[in-house]
């Protein structure tokens, strides 16, 4: 996988319009995250005019290995497959509008002699919820399951889903983060990433939590049930839930 991105970085240094290859997740500053399964992560800075030649054509991509697949999932940026496997997620920024983004973790593969400092760091914040606290966290995980279980018995399963088994398993894996400590590794764009690996399932019962499509009541019933162990329950709410379930 490296080694893609190395030799992608060196077609690409051969061009006068390239300013930097940027190796982002498990490609960038945390290269322990590697495995066969990841994909391969970057930002390709440009001078400006040439964002839209590198963000729509692929020939730069195909020296090292056979594109046979790829499309445009965003205006700057692309989703390829090469034929043996590796899976590439990349946008394409001019200076400038690489300032504009929020990111992190990036790692300089290749930059050009006079590339402008300090492009592996974002000016921009990540985005976050301005209420990171364990009392945050807990009423919206309870909020979540009331509003996904009245979903759940009107019929809107899916949406119920989201709710219960999406929503409110992000807040109960924020409240681990907050009372049992920052995890290693852990991806500030996505708290779902790695969590099998930082939590034993006797600690996050994710198996018990997302159950699937119609296992929104067993799902309700385990995170209440994990919260009310954890934390004190808001009387009204919390009865509230429970009329739900009966």
């Amino acid at each position: 996988m490296l080694q893609r991105l190395d030799e992608i970085a060196a077609e690409l240094a051969t061009r006068a319009e390239t300013v930097a290859v940027l190796g982002l997740g498990s490609a960038g500053a945390q290269r322990g995250r590697l495995d066969g399964h990841s994909d391969l992560d970057f930002f390709l800075v440009v001078d400006e005019g040439a964002t839209t030649r590198y963000a729509t054509e692929t020939d730069w991509l195909a020296g090292t290995c056979p594109l046979v697949w790829s499309f445009a999932h965003e205006r700057h940026g692309r989703k390829a497959l090469y034929a043996d496997g590796i899976f590439l997620e990349y946008a394409v920024f001019t200076v400038p509008e690489l300032r504009r983004v929020p990111f992190r973790g990036a790692r300089v593969v290749w930059r050009r002699a006079d590339a402008p400092p300090g492009l592996t760091e974002s000016d921009v914040p990540v985005p976050r919820t301005p209420y990171d606290t364990v009392e945050f966290h807990l009423n919206e995980a309870l909020a979540n399951l009331y509003v996904g279980l009245h979903r759940d018995l009107r019929g809107e399963h899916l949406s119920a889903a989201r709710f219960i088994q999406g929503h409110a398993v992000d807040r109960v894996i924020a409240l681990l983060r907050l009372t049992d400590g920052e995890p290693p590794y852990r991806d500030v764009f996505d708290a779902s990433r790695r969590v099998e690996r930082t939590y034993a399932p006797q600690v996050l019962p994710l198996a018990e939590m997302v159950p699937g499509y119609r296992g929104n009541a067993a799902a309700a019933r385990t995170i209440l049930s994990w919260l009310g162990a954890r934390f004190r329950i808001p009387a009204p709410i919390g009865e509230a839930i429970e009329a739900l379930l009966r």
